[in-house]
């Protein structure tokens, strides 16, 4: 991170490339050129766009063909022919090495024929996602937006035409559903080369991401492989790398401290993007909700909030906006989020375990330290004993930054998120010798008393668990639901010892899978997200259309399958 500089807004930036800055003319002169009219048009494809000459000469002949942003079709058509490669061309089809059409012992709990040969569907469209880049960006990587990475990939699918970090925890776990134990560490491997050369993970594997992370789950997906394989060298390799990341995210302009009711300061973190102009990706959507705005200041102040929501995984939802139906309004970086936090905790106590299997004392000791005080400070925070939920903590109205700050109870956001629920997740894996979290009989209790906070809350709909109450157009409110989600606090119920989240879990369970069942016979394929009001209904609203592929989604289909199975009796059509 050493290219990092100040900003006007005096947050930190970090450039993007002059590649990434022409693609954005090209995008704004494609918008220019065919109008909003023109059907899919998607800001995203004209920076995935590659150079078959080099920069100078390509901006040369741009410049004269483009006078005032304006170009007629014809001329704009064959500009780009001619001049640029298309965004399928740095990534290339692959078949996985470890690819076998029916993995011995899969899901062995799955005893209905019907959903068996469903679920090896699923498991072979990893062969349809399945990419390696193409040799062409590693002999010229300044001719794309692509990064070169040396593993073969899993790409969620559809316009997402590259790896994903949060994305790939889901893909990880169906992958090791389907026993491909080696494209898994393969994806691992291709993140920590991220660490090594940024100093965190991307949000997603092109230039245009340098700026900003996403849910730091790495080391989720390590700990999971190393759970499957016993791999030590993973282990050894991965180490270093969570460390760097645990000090990105724990650090500088994503560190906060906040003082309690008791005079006692924590330490916790936000989602914070280092950049403060529109997305490249999404260039002109950006400056099209910025106009709403009067002076630069506000529209500078803007982008920030915009990129940070994207930092989030959940872009966009009214969770970060001080007015649900205005996304200028957004203020992801005055809030500290529930769930980041808990990935974080969950990164600390991986620390702990994976540093334990190396030998490592001083670390384990150092991250057993770490992981107790967020637990305090997630208890002290977030903490809502009336409403039993984790709620999100915005920090003052004022844009003013301060050293510390004190906590007051109506900082809390008292609106219902799934994000609410996202601290079951962190019994994960957790065992009594790593002086973990577990979740003691006493404990029972108070699990019972969240799961039922759930449960009345409405989030918890007929095909599945909804990510907001809020019905917004935002793809992350209501009545979306999202793979990860209905993931994280299945796995954490179940994880709970309590037998009334089990079976809350299961249900949940068998309600998603039924409706990505039903959506794939009338489509073909697996969706980005789900309306969970309807079984068999995928999802929409933010700002591009329904996705299909869909790695994450594919992913929990099977690691839901591999942890409940499926009865011969139990139907899997919608009810």
């Amino acid at each position: 991170m050493s290219n990092t500089i100040l900003s006007k807004d005096s947050g930190p930036i970090i450039p993007t490339t002059p590649l990434v800055t022409f693609l954005e003319r090209v995008q704004q002169t494609a918008l220019n050129t065919y109008g909003h009219n023109k059907k899919g048009f998607d800001p995203k494809l004209y920076v995935d766009l590659s150079l078959k000459q080099n920069l100078s000469t390509t901006e040369k002949v741009f410049d004269k063909l483009v006078i005032n942003g304006s170009v007629s079709v014809k001329e704009f058509d064959e500009f780009v022919e001619k001049y640029l490669g298309g965004a399928e061309e740095d990534l290339v089809y692959v078949h996985p090495v470890d690819f076998v059409d029916e993995p011995p012992d899969f899901l062995p709990k799955v005893k209905n024929m019907e959903v068996r040969n469903w679920a090896l569907e699923v498991h072979s469209l990893w062969k349809n996602l399945s990419r390696k880049v193409s040799d062409r960006v590693i002999d010229r990587p300044e001719f794309y937006t692509l990064l070169p990475l040396k593993n073969p990939v899993i790409i969620p699918g559809s316009r997402f035409r590259e790896v994903y970090y949060w994305d790939s925890y889901w893909v990880i776990r169906g992958l090791l559903a389907s026993k491909m134990y080696e494209t898994a560490k393969g994806i691992v491997y291709n993140l920590i080369s991220l660490i090594d050369e940024y100093g965190h993970v991307l949000n997603g594997a092109r230039a245009y991401y340098t700026n900003r992370s996403q849910p730091p789950l790495l080391s989720s997906m390590v700990i999971d492989i190393y759970n499957r394989t016993g791999d030590k060298d993973l282990v050894l390799k991965a180490l270093p790398a969570l460390l760097k990341e645990h000090k990105f995210w724990n650090s500088g302009i994503h560190k906060v401290i906040i003082e309690d009711t008791e005079g006692t300061t924590h330490t916790l973190s936000r989602y914070y993007a280092m950049w403060n102009e529109p997305r490249p990706e999404s260039s002109t959507i950006d400056k099209e909700t910025a106009s709403k705005l009067s002076n630069n200041c506000s529209k500078t102040r803007l982008y920030r909030e915009i990129a940070s929501t994207a930092e989030t995984g959940w872009d966009f939802s009214t969770r970060w906006m001080r007015n649900g139906s205005d996304l200028t309004t957004l203020a992801t970086t005055s809030i500290i989020p529930v769930d980041l936090n808990a990935y974080i905790l969950k990164m600390e106590l991986d620390i702990t375990s994976l540093a334990n299997v190396i030998g490592d004392n001083i670390t384990a000791a150092s991250f057993t330290k770490a992981f107790q005080a967020r637990k305090r400070a997630i208890d002290s925070i977030f903490w809502n004993s009336e409403m039993q939920q984790w709620l999100d903590y915005w920090l003052s109205d004022s844009n003013e930054s301060k050293e510390v700050y004190t906590w007051n109870a109506s900082g809390q956001n008292r609106k219902v998120f799934c994000s609410n629920f996202i601290p079951l997740w962190i019994q994960l894996f957790n065992s009594v010798e790593c002086f973990c979290l577990c979740i003691r009989e006493k404990d029972v209790k108070m699990v019972d008393e969240v799961v039922q906070s759930l449960q009345s809350s409405g989030l918890v709909c007929p095909a599945g668990i909804a990510t907001s109450l809020t019905n917004s157009g935002q793809q992350w409110d209501f009545p979306n639901g999202w793979a990860p989600i209905q993931h994280m606090i299945v796995k954490g119920l179940v994880s709970s010892g309590s037998e009334q989240a089990r079976l809350v879990a299961e249900d949940i369970a068998v309600k998603w899978i039924r409706t990505n069942y039903a959506a794939y016979k009338k489509s073909g394929t697996l969706h980005e997200k789900y309306d969970v009001e309807k079984c068999g209904d995928f999802g929409g609203g933010g700002e591009y259309g329904p996705q299909t592929g869909f790695g994450w989604s594919n992913g929990v289909v099977l690691a839901f399958l591999e942890e409940f199975g499926w009865p011969e009796d139990l139907k899997l059509d919608c009810p």
